[in-house]
């Protein structure tokens, strides 16, 4: 029935907005109709395969010692069912012996075979069965188990796993050879813990076997409750009426669409999940991958994105094309300053820390058999990372996604052009725009406000627009992780125990990096205080300091630090809806007004709050290769223009009383003109390549950015288009991108 409402909710938004499209023909219609509609069929394939209702089993999965016998006990006790127990219950009365005798006997591979015989043979309802540590290693009967029930993995800590074992006095399981220990055997056993499973159990070190009772229960809540996780516009207005529907999108749809239709952003109607202190520290010896795997289940629906499916993007995201395995390490650079590198991904900067996953979520919540163009406005480092990410999707998936990505032609480093350009690929184009960022953003956010057109775009050619910029959910996401990473870091490290504070000072310009540190504190990372670094155009430092965001009379300035060569942040939005408990309202009144006058002025008691986690400063052309310079000599690290900013601004603004954690976030190699100014070494006027190569000539720290030293060997001239700062231009050029993909 809840999926039902879902899947009728879908259908609806479809058919509203397919009356607003000037249709053709009645063939161009049923095209249209089809295709949207498949996303509501998506759903109901989803919940006619995992849905709970009263026949289902809860399958408890974990390895040997998780507690899965005693946990389903309490379970079945709560619920009032039949408790199943895979060894008392079924292999030993299949077998007429004990399990360990049949191991003994039959040995290790026979007996994975002989388990999952028994398996097969068995079957029930509206039970709880507890597995044995080695069921989920054959598959058959694993799919058997599956067809019938929700599959919850108990994650518990492996310090733990070991412990009960030796109280138990378990020295061998199944599949344990001589030689191997039970720690590298467990690890082994992990990667088929994480191909069946569709909620995990969180379990901190400690729990208490009632404890995890109880989150099982709300995990199972969870997965069952399809329609309990949605997304609303920052511009929604609540309805007086409480009888009145709340216009609410599922994550896969905010996605999808990325800008909502009108005009706003799209956030959790709900609170952020949170983290107890027990399971924070259970993650503080994970890796990246697991630590992103952890956080991103508890803000991603299963019905949007499987557990398991959503942990097969993120191994993809995050692997070999990361130079370093830590991902995002943290690096002491010196007194209470840490340095976050964002910049290992295969483009150099902190975009490809979203932009490797983001792709993967897009094709996996599209629609199949539907044509989506991605439109991008980029300040510098966004093109390349945009266009990187979308060319690592399988061939099929390139086939339906294109991207189109417009960045300032005179307003990004000689290198983040070179890169962007050259980062075109079969699905990826890059167009240069006669203006500044600030345009590139506000013409792409006025063509999805344009029905007309993209009407035209989905009835004509069959094709949907969308975006990879931070105002899509899907693409800011992924950045709390590094943020919660870092802090962990920091913990293992053991500069800090887990509890005490830190600050965090971003460079900032569309409000995305340090909007994620919020959200990161919101699941229960204990930041203190925001600093919030600005260069020339410190249009967000003003405002935090002021309330005012004004935009009258002030003029882009082009700096050594393009990035955050912004003046509308976008996300910002975002952060003010939160202090505003949500009203929308009031944000389409501040960001109308800033559209139509340039300006506006948060009431007091809204600075007030936003100076409570927030302070700012903003860094000059001088002091920014000032900071380039002295840091190197003083501890051998190469900052690059933004990281200096963030940097100047820390200096000034933290009271050194906790650590701060600056986020690096891209490679100095990309912009070599200023790092050699600022180190006054004289080879300034050389080729890219030869700048690049001088520096790495340095031995300093970063090392040099392989994947953008081989950039440099690619060919100098790459063609690209070029047009005029004019919305109906960009239009045109949209039109014809996508008759080259699709058509």
């Amino acid at each position: 029935m809840l999926h039902f409402k879902r899947c009728q909710h879908l259908k609806q938004i479809t058919q509203k907005c397919f009356s607003s499209i000037h249709v053709k023909t009645d063939k161009h219609a049923q095209l249209f109709l089809s295709r949207t509609f498949a996303l509501a069929e998506l759903r109901k394939s989803w919940h006619s395969t995992h849905s709970l209702v009263g026949d289902k089993n809860i399958i408890l999965m974990g390895p040997p010692g998780a507690g899965k016998t005693t946990v389903g006990r309490i379970i079945g006790q709560k619920l009032g069912c039949c408790v199943i127990d895979v060894d008392d219950d079924i292999l030993e009365k299949t077998w007429n012996m004990s399990v360990s005798e049949k191991l003994q006997d039959v040995g290790n591979e026979q007996f994975l075979e002989e388990e999952g015989k028994a398996v097969l043979n068995f079957s029930a309802s509206g039970s709880v069965i507890s597995l044995t540590g080695s069921n989920p290693m054959h598959d058959a009967s694993m799919w058997h188990l599956k067809k019938n029930g929700i599959i919850v993995y108990l994650d518990v800590p492996l310090i733990d796993i070991v412990s009960r074992l030796k109280l138990m006095k378990i020295d061998r399981v199944v599949g344990q050879n001589s030689g191997t220990s039970m720690k590298d055997l467990l690890k082994f056993r992990k990667q088929y813990y994480k191909k069946w499973y569709d909620t995990r159990v969180f379990c901190e070190s400690g729990a208490s076997p009632e404890e995890i009772a109880d989150k099982v229960l709300n995990a199972v809540k969870r997965y069952q409750d399809v329609d309990s996780e949605t997304f609303i516009s920052t511009r929604h207005i609540w309805p007086k009426d409480c009888e009145q529907k709340v216009s609410t999108k599922f994550f896969s749809e905010a996605v999808i669409e990325g800008l909502a239709s009108d005009g706003g952003l799209f956030v959790p109607e709900k609170e952020f999940p949170k983290l107890n202190c027990g399971e924070w520290k259970s993650l503080v010896g994970a890796t990246y991958v697991e630590r992103a795997q952890i956080l991103l289940e508890k803000c991603i629906h299963p019905a949007d994105v499987p557990a398991a499916r959503l942990g097969e993007m993120i191994e993809a995201a995050y692997g070999e094309n990361f130079a370093c395995s830590k991902i995002a390490p943290v690096r002491h650079l010196s007194g209470n300053h840490f340095i976050l590198e964002l910049f290992h991904g295969p483009t150099g900067s902190f975009k490809d820390l979203s932009l490797q996953l983001m792709p993967h979520l897009f094709a996996h919540c599209i629609p199949p058999n539907c044509n989506y163009m991605i439109l991008v406005a980029t300040s510098g480092d966004t093109g390349s990372a945009v266009l990187n990410g979308f060319s690592r999707l399988n061939k099929n998936d390139k086939q339906r996604i294109a991207v189109a990505t417009f960045f300032p032609e005179n307003g990004v480093s000689d290198f983040q052009k070179a890169q962007i350009i050259g980062s075109q690929k079969e699905n990826g184009w890059a167009v240069g725009v006669k203006s500044d960022f600030d345009f590139c953003q506000t013409a792409i956010k006025r063509i999805f406000k344009d029905p007309d057109f993209t009407g035209f775009l989905t009835v004509e050619y069959g094709t949907v627009l969308s975006s990879a910029n931070s105002i899509n959910w899907g693409r800011l996401l992924p950045q709390v992780v590094y943020h919660a990473s870092a802090y962990l870091d920091l913990v293992s490290q053991g500069f800090i125990s887990f509890g005490s504070p830190v600050d965090v000072c971003i460079p900032t310009g569309n409000f995305g990096n340090i909007l994620a540190a919020v959200y990161a504190k919101m699941m229960g990372i204990p930041i203190r205080k925001f600093i919030c670094a600005s260069n020339q155009n410190h249009v967000l430092t003003d405002f935090i300091k002021t309330g005012h965001y004004d935009l009258r009379e002030r003029k882009l300035a082009q700096t050594f630090s393009p990035s955050i060569d912004i003046l509308k942040s976008s996300n910002l939005e975002r952060h003010l809806h939160l202090m505003a408990n949500k009203d929308g309202q009031l944000m389409t009144k501040l960001f109308n007004q800033l559209e139509e006058q340039h300006h506006f002025q948060i009431e007091k008691i809204l600075v007030e709050k936003l100076q409570q986690d927030f302070v700012a400063d903003w860094c000059s052309e001088g002091e920014c290769l000032a900071a380039i310079h002295s840091t190197y000599n003083t501890s051998g690290y190469i900052l690059d223009p933004h990281t200096a900013v963030a940097k100047v601004v820390a200096d000034r603004m933290q009271d050194k009383t906790c650590p701060v954690i600056i986020s690096s976030t891209a490679h100095y190699s990309k912009f070599a003109p200023a790092i050699l100014q600022a180190l006054k070494i004289k080879e300034i006027n050389q080729t890219s390549s030869s700048q690049l190569y001088l520096l790495s000539s340095y031995n300093a720290l970063p090392p040099p950015h392989e994947a953008l030293l081989e950039r440099t060997k690619q060919p100098e001239k790459v063609e690209y288009q070029v047009c005029a700062a004019d919305v109906d231009v960009l239009k045109s050029h949209v039109e014809k991108l996508i008759q080259s993909q699709f058509m």
